[in-house]
């Protein structure tokens, strides 16, 4: 029998398993033609992933596994090969027989058609690169010569009749994988959705009848598309605006994905995309009028709160009519790092769905927009992809848009872009079908967005498309790109526009007139000089029942009042509930003597700790009718195994929430263990928490420095988003932080970065030293009518130090304290320094302070670094306003930590005859040492020198020399 040379072809030069082994596999895939049950079972399973099996099925397919039992629910795939004697077939109508091998031939040739006609598809507008020639499509490698052209074979049934000649099956091949389409598909191991793809692949070959007045409506599309560019390019010479030429059908597209949407159920759409096309988007899709966008080229903005952001990252929002109703768009702020905004909007999304309760995640829907460089060289776009079907933080599927310029901003060659065949390759690590179009092909443009659509409904799960196109001018409008580009920009300058292709396709199909085209071009232009929304299906005057109101929260101060304390009896109730555990739940047992400790705790037989404290918190607040959602690698249990939010029976692995317990509903507390990322989730939640205002959103770092991975969401979004945009977050972040000789890397939350990044009150960053001080942070973040991201450097080692206590009338008598005063009882007048500090250096000088019975020092706690407390610290400071020696300590290198940032702050509010001096480590450029007996020695002398009367200067610790004047 003829050897399936397609798939061996493929395994040449995919797969490692031809490595040494070619004689092997090829023999294997014989005997599994033959007899499919012959074979092991890895190898049977193996061989069905790579395409659709033949036509007849052998009994021996569906044998029983050694080991498998009768009543097995699973099912059991059959595998259908062809006989291995003569198929009856009718030649040239006349009946006849026809070798199996040659029946076997034409199903792999649909198989090699189905699997790599991709890369045989005329892809590429400006025929830079050809299309690949396919061996496994010719006839040859299959045992077929041209004499079989006119016999007929079985399809299968697969399109039109049973029965074909191979010269019509090699037709319809071609027309459906091999045009202005091309279609991946067979990496899905998902029997349902690869058949579901061919079969309205091949039903439809690859293209749609449309009637001449959509033609028209797209034309008029295309039409706009090129017409702004136009309109700008000719009005605002020289000016940046990251024209979409030569991917115009960029706007058909969106315009189809939103009415197809709309159509099958979306309620709301949220798009995510960089700054290549943007104004065209904004203007042509989104419905920003062209006076707006003409006033921001002008230098001249209606908001002038902030200091802005230029016109290619601004939002907006609007709602557009489709054929099923009302669809509420937003396209999301984004700043230059291109691919960042992309777990930003599915953490939106995800708060979108959860506000709705659209569980199944067909009412909101994300749309993502990438450049073809950028999807294939910023990591955050596999993290992003690798949350799509995590249960935390899935949201359905994501309709994903490359316009694939085939080029990265100057790059001189296409194999410095990427390693891989196709940039929308990473899409793969999810199985999501891939569609690349010819982007001067407007019809196929919106088939590939018809499939995009129905598929992501059907099956819940992401799909992409590759708009397969170019960039008519450089990077941007002042740049020169030939100078990098010579042979691509040449082809360019002489290619005709998109409009130009397709006018000329309506005029010769007599679907429109050259006078038409001509009036479209007048019309569209006209409307931009009148100031008319040109989006055509916008509708003003539609109400969206679901906006999250921020207007509470605009323009307030971080002092408003926040009273967080709870009463006794509610405290009572809460802790009830939360320690209240299934009678048939098995807890592991150091689980168990938490919960029973918990227990002592809210009776008051027992002093709080910071897992109580938290979760108390939690429950408070979802008590009060606030949502909660708290994610991070094992935040579930905690990092340091101390929050245990969820429990887990020993004996059936099955998982209970306490927390669920309250609130409006079990949805209302979501508590994720997240995936290994920090930069996509941390993306995600901040998303997430720009959605719902009255939602308590945490994320926590497993180590405060893993924060690092995460820069630029901090960077452009935390910190700055409101400045730029007007856009609030009540994010919180929990970074575990402190000096405890675990070396440099699981140190240092880097509280020096969050504060060199404060200004105009734009985040919030406190270290609290008690679990009812977190208690009270984590309620003030809602309590108050106030939103800004909260940094908090959370405790470590602190979690079980048997001074770092609270009592239940710390929760139920006081609220949260900027800065806690001195806690003994001493004699003021005897005082001789003071030391501010701030964390988990408190209780080492504490200790220290007890052990050695120093009675001349008083320690004081600042427990919010920004905004800076000063009217606290002068309170607290005031029963010493005689002491003149005051004194910062702090465990961080002298470089890092909050002395940089603070010192002014404290100078401020000293009393006169008062001078601070820096008690603490030498500089150093990473956080910590590595030896762990290094460590203790140098935190031992840095709280001893903190806490000696005999040291009147400046004193910074370091390995070499301990004590060192200041310079």
């Amino acid at each position: 029998m003829q050897k399936n040379q397609t798939v061996i072809e493929r395994l040449r030069s995919t797969s490692h398993l031809f490595v040494g082994n070619a004689s092997f596999v090829e023999a294997l895939y014989g005997e599994y033609l033959e007899n499919p049950a012959s074979v092991p079972f890895e190898w049977r399973t193996f061989f069905e992933s790579l395409g659709d099996p033949p036509a007849n099925t052998h009994p021996a397919a569906n044998a029983q596994l050694p080991g498998e039992s009768g009543k097995s629910k699973g099912k059991r795939i059959s595998t259908p090969v062809p006989s291995p004697s003569i198929v009856s077939q009718k030649g040239n109508g006349i009946p006849g027989t026809i070798p199996a091998e040659k029946q076997s031939g034409v199903r792999q040739l649909i198989l090699a058609y189905r699997n790599l006609g991709h890369m045989a598809a005329t892809l590429d507008p400006i025929q830079l690169r050809k299309p690949m020639p396919i061996v496994a499509l010719q006839l040859s490698e299959h045992g077929l010569t041209k004499d079989d052209l006119d016999t007929m074979f079985d399809t299968g049934n697969i399109w039109g009749p049973k029965d074909a000649t191979l010269h019509e099956i090699i037709r319809v091949l071609q027309k459906t994988y091999t045009r202005n389409i091309g279609v991946e598909y067979f990496h899905i191991n998902d029997l349902e959705q690869r058949t579901w793809l061919r079969e309205r692949l091949e039903r439809t070959q690859a293209s749609s009848s449309f009637s001449p007045k959509f033609k028209r409506q797209l034309l008029e599309r295309i039409t706009a598309a090129e017409g702004i560019e136009r309109f700008l390019h000719t009005r605002y010479v020289g000016q940046k605006r990251f024209s979409l030429e030569g991917g115009e059908s960029l706007i058909p597209l969106l315009d189809t994905i939103i009415n197809q949407a709309g159509a099958t159920s979306a309620k709301e759409l949220v798009i995510g995309m960089a700054h290549r096309g943007r104004l065209n988007v904004l203007v042509n899709i989104m419905g920003k009028t062209p006076q707006e966008l003409f006033k921001e080229f002008e230098g001249h903005y209606d908001d002038t709160e902030g200091s802005g952001d230029v016109k290619y990252h601004e939002g907006f929002s609007s709602n557009a009519n489709t054929s099923a109703g009302p669809v509420h768009l937003a396209l999301a702020f984004n700043p230059s790092h291109l691919e960042i905004i992309d777990p930003v909007v599915e953490g939106s999304v995800r708060a979108r769905q959860d506000r709705r309760g659209d569980h199944g995640r067909r009412e909101v829907m994300a749309i993502l927009i990438h450049g073809d460089a950028a999807i294939a060289g910023q990591g955050v776009v596999y993290e992003t992809f690798n949350l799509a079907q995590t249960r935390g933080f899935t949201t359905g599927g994501t309709i994903h848009i490359v316009v694939n310029n085939q080029i990265g901003f100057t790059l001189s060659h296409p194999l410095d872009s990427r390693s891989t065949l196709y940039c929308t390759d990473i899409g793969k690590v999810v199985q999501a079908p891939i569609l690349h179009v010819n982007g001067d092909d407007p019809e196929a443009t919106v088939y590939a967005a018809q499939l995009a659509v129905d598929y992501r409904m059907k099956f819940n799960k992401d799909v992409v498309i590759d708009l397969v196109c170019y960039r008519r001018h450089g990077h941007n409008e002042a740049d020169e790109p030939s100078a990098t580009q010579p042979m691509m920009y040449e082809k360019i300058e002489n290619h005709p526009t998109t409009l130009e292709i397709y006018t000329k396709r309506l005029i010769e199909e007599q679907v429109v007139t050259r006078e038409q085209t001509d009036a479209l071009v007048r019309e569209y232009r006209e409307k931009m000089e009148a100031d008319e929304c040109i989006a055509l299906s916008i509708n003003p005057d539609i109400s969206y029942p679901f906006i999250a109101n921020w207007s509470a929260f605009m323009d307030q101060s971080w002092t408003a009042p926040a009273h967080t304390r709870i009463g006794q009896d509610t405290l009572a109730r809460l802790g009830k509930l939360l320690t209240a555990v299934p009678e048939d739940f098995t807890l592991n047992p150091r689980v168990r003597k938490i919960v029973d400790e918990r227990c002592k705790m809210i009776n008051g037989t027992l002093h709080l700790d910071w897992g109580c404290a938290e979760t108390l918190a939690y429950a408070s607040l979802l008590d009060e009718g606030y949502r909660v959602r708290l994610t991070g690698q094992d935040s579930g249990r905690g990092t340091f195994f101390h929050r245990h939010a969820v429990l887990h029976c020993q004996r059936t692995g099955a998982s209970y929430i306490p927390l669920r317990a309250f609130g409006q509903g079990p949805d209302w507390f979501t508590m994720v263990d997240s995936i290994l990322s920090e930069e996509a989730v941390l993306g995600f939640e901040y998303g997430y928490s720009t959605t719902v205002p009255n939602a308590l959103v945490v994320w926590e770092a497993q180590f405060g420095d893993f924060a690092n991975g995460a820069q630029v969401v901090i960077d452009q979004f935390l910190a700055s988003s409101e400045q730029k945009w007007r856009r609030l977050s009540g994010l919180v972040l929990m970074l575990p932080h402190g000096w405890e000789g675990q070396g440099p890397e699981h140190t240092s939350a880097r509280l020096e970065r969050f504060l060199q990044l404060c200004a105009e009150e734009n985040i919030q960053v406190a270290y609290p030293t008690t679990p009812a001080q977190m208690f009270h942070l984590l309620r003030r973040e809602m309590v108050r009518p106030y939103r800004k991201p909260l940094i908090i450097m959370s405790p470590k080692s602190t979690l079980r130090r048997k001074r770092s206590f609270s009592t239940l009338e710390d929760l139920t008598q006081q609220d949260f304290q900027l800065a806690i005063g001195e806690t003994k009882d001493m004699e003021v007048e005897k005082i001789q320094r003071i030391i501010l500090c701030t964390g988990k250096v408190y209780y080492d000088l504490l200790d220290e302070r007890e052990r050695t019975s120093n009675q001349k020092v008083a320690i004081l706690r600042i427990e919010q670094l920004y905004p800076f407390p000063s009217d606290r610290l002068a309170e607290i400071l005031e029963p010493f306003r005689h002491v003149q020696d005051v004194v910062w300590c702090q465990e961080e290198p002298r470089n890092q930590g909050a002395w940089y940032s603070i010192q002014h702050d404290i100078r401020r509010r000293l009393f006169p005859g008062q001078q601070l001096r820096y008690v603490g480590r030498m500089p150093h450029a990473a956080p910590a040492g590595g030896i762990l007996q290094k460590h203790l020695e140098r935190q031992k002398k840095l709280v001893s020198e903190a806490l000696s009367m005999k040291t009147t200067a400046a004193v910074l610790i370091d390995a070499q020399a301990s004590i060192s004047p200041e310079s």
